[in-house]
């Protein structure tokens, strides 16, 4: 499902090639930062995003896919940015970054009752981690000495298994976890990571355009926009 959004440039004479051009904006299924409603998508970095365009004066088109196939996207497809995409050292090279979007950390987490005993990423090791693919903790987790990863195709999926009790352990938004431990039988374990994550461009991505699209991102987080999006999915960030 595809949303456009358009901004009328009034009083303008003319506008650059770059500024005509449409952005392409993918992102995950991943609520609740982006995932759909219906025919709508919504999100508290959808929503960001789709503010954001708004003020930069930009033409955008969002769209939902599977993370492996918008992350690659934005690997190869000029005019494209993948979001809500973790900036690691690893990543920082390959893309221009617009952010932060937010700040958060990173941790492992169990299934309340599971039988899971550590209390650190090193006790944790022996137990199976399940992550999606592509995700940034598949490649975070090996770096860290975990050997039991299992791959799923979403975060869903991943976390449909820890629930069923097929893994023992995921990675997940510590912001997100903070929402959803009042639904869901979730402990805390350890912590995985500290990150920064906002939108990834591809490498020839103008740099008019990014500049304008920081600034625009830099007014909402200076006006309190961000975090008022934030309160409205009941997330609050500590950063």
């Amino acid at each position: 499902m595809k949303r456009l959004l358009f901004v009328a440039l009034l009083g303008l004479h003319s506008v650059s090639h770059a500024n005509a051009a449409t952005v392409n904006l993918v992102t995950e299924d991943y609520p609740p930062f982006s995932y759909r409603e219906g025919s709508e998508l919504k999100g508290a970095s959808v929503d960001q995003v789709e503010l954001m365009m708004r003020e930069a004066g930009l033409e955008a088109r969002i769209e939902i896919m599977p993370w492996t196939r918008a992350y690659a996207a934005a690997q190869t497809t000029p005019m494209t940015c993948v979001f809500t995409t973790a900036h690691s050292t690893e990543r920082d090279g390959l893309f221009k970054w617009v952010e932060p979007l937010l700040v958060d950390d990173n941790i492992l987490v169990a299934k309340a009752g599971s039988g899971v005993e550590a209390t650190s990423l090193e006790q944790a090791k022996q137990y199976t981690v399940g992550t999606h693919r592509g995700d940034y903790t598949q490649n975070l987790l090996k770096e860290k000495g975990f050997s039991k990863i299992d791959v799923a195709t979403d975060f869903s999926a991943t976390l449909r298994k820890l629930l069923n009790g097929r893994i023992d352990l995921m990675p997940i938004s510590q912001l997100y976890f903070e929402k959803m431990k009042a639904d869901q039988p979730l402990v805390r374990i350890a912590l995985l990571s500290s990150q920064s994550l906002g939108i990834a461009c591809e490498k020839s991505f103008p740099d008019e355009l990014q500049a304008k699209m920081q600034a625009a991102l830099d007014k909402l987080i200076a006006d309190g926009t961000q975090k008022a999006i934030f309160a409205r999915y009941g997330l609050h960030p500590q950063n």
